[in-house]
């Protein structure tokens, strides 16, 4: 089988989204705090409360919104989660049939789609939105229609902006670096948008149900030494297979892979996201593969994507002699819930756990 080309502009935007880096939030209260930290200074439905972007530049939002704009699905989902769905008025990058867990899916499906992919320039500016949720920043990657609007732009209408730091922030030189171990960053993006929106006794319900099931899983693999966790390869599938793209230390999911009890092959890589070559790969010699595809809109088109990604690795030759391609120790579990930080991002943990150390996890418990 000859490798597959890059696929286009929603694979190119999927893929470097997590990678870029985030701009300035002021809304002209701001000030520069040295760090990156955004834990709100209000708690419950209190205002104003204050957020800070990934270079600790602070915005103060003054009452809780009404008309709100997200960049995508996550970032929707954040927000249905939280009981605030009715005040979302659009989103790009919408979810497809099966892309939201089942008690938010319909409200969600009801959503405006504002843009396929990214929301144009002038239509968020224009769409009457008092509050923008933004999960990616600047996507250099997409030319000139990933800067999308300055902040004195989105000010002038009344938007203010508040950043998904989790995915957001890997590239920003003041925001904290180093290789991702843990969800605080996640858990940190629900607590800011709880307080942001007057939900933040949900968005404490939410983390701590997310806590406990990161407790769980590393309690069970509590005595697996780290020379004999698994080694794990996440293969970007929709990021073309000419060159493989690597999840590196940033991402967040070498948080998830590592809160599994697995060792992330490419966690060394002090990045988000960097193309590698098939022969770094083949060094790794990983002993699992998750065929990460992206949501295709339904079951049956799901299954056929894993199918053909399993199906490159057996027969392209420079990964036919893997150890985990010869033993068939593959995973299907989604891009999406892995690499963009989200509510279900623990549920990804111990779904992964579960397969890596059956005997220690059980999926769903």
């Amino acid at each position: 089988m000859r490798p597959r080309a890059l696929r286009g502009i929603a694979a190119a935007v999927a893929l470097f989204a997590a990678a870029t880096a985030c701009s300035g939030g002021g809304d002209g209260g701001a000030d520069e705090a040295g760090s990156g930290s955004a834990r709100p200074t209000a708690a419950g439905g209190t205002f104003p409360v204050r957020v800070a972007d990934c270079d600790g530049k602070e915005t103060t939002v003054k009452q809780a919104p009404e008309r709100i704009v997200t960049s995508n699905a996550a970032a929707l989902e954040m927000l249905l989660q939280l009981g605030v769905g009715e005040r979302v008025i659009g989103t790009g990058f919408p979810p497809r049939k099966g892309g939201l867990p089942a008690p938010v899916a319909e409200q969600g499906a009801k959503v405006p789609v504002l843009g396929d992919t990214l929301i144009p320039k002038e239509k968020l500016l224009g769409s009457g939105a008092d509050l923008y949720v933004d999960t990616f920043g600047p996507m250099p990657a997409m030319g000139a229609a990933g800067a999308g609007p300055s902040e004195e732009e989105l000010k002038a209408v009344g938007i203010q902006h508040v950043l998904l730091l989790s995915t957001a922030c890997a590239k920003s030189p003041k925001a904290a670096q180093g290789p991702r171990t843990d969800l605080s960053a996640v858990e940190e993006d629900i607590r800011r948008l709880g307080a942001v929106t007057g939900t933040a006794d949900r968005a404490e319900e939410i983390v701590g149900a997310m806590e406990k099931q990161i407790t769980d899983v590393k309690n069970a693999t509590a005595g697996v030494p780290e020379a004999q966790r698994p080694g794990y390869f996440l293969f970007d599938f929709d990021a073309g297979t000419k060159q493989p793209m690597a999840v590196c230390g940033r991402q967040v999911a070498n948080a998830v892979i590592t809160l599994a009890g697995a060792r992330n092959v490419f966690a060394d890589c002090d990045a988000d996201f960097r193309p590698v070559s098939w022969e770094d790969v083949v060094a790794k010699n990983p002993d699992w593969i998750q065929l990460a595809v992206r949501n295709r809109g339904g079951e049956e088109a799901n299954r056929k994507a894993f199918d053909e990604a399993e199906a490159f690795l057996k027969s392209f030759p420079a990964t036919q002699g893997l150890k985990a391609v010869q033993e068939g120790r593959f995973l299907r579990i989604g891009s999406e819930v892995t690499t963009i930080a989200g509510t279900r991002t623990a549920d990804t943990v111990r779904q992964i756990a579960a397969t890596v150390h059956p005997t220690l996890v059980k999926n769903g418990q």
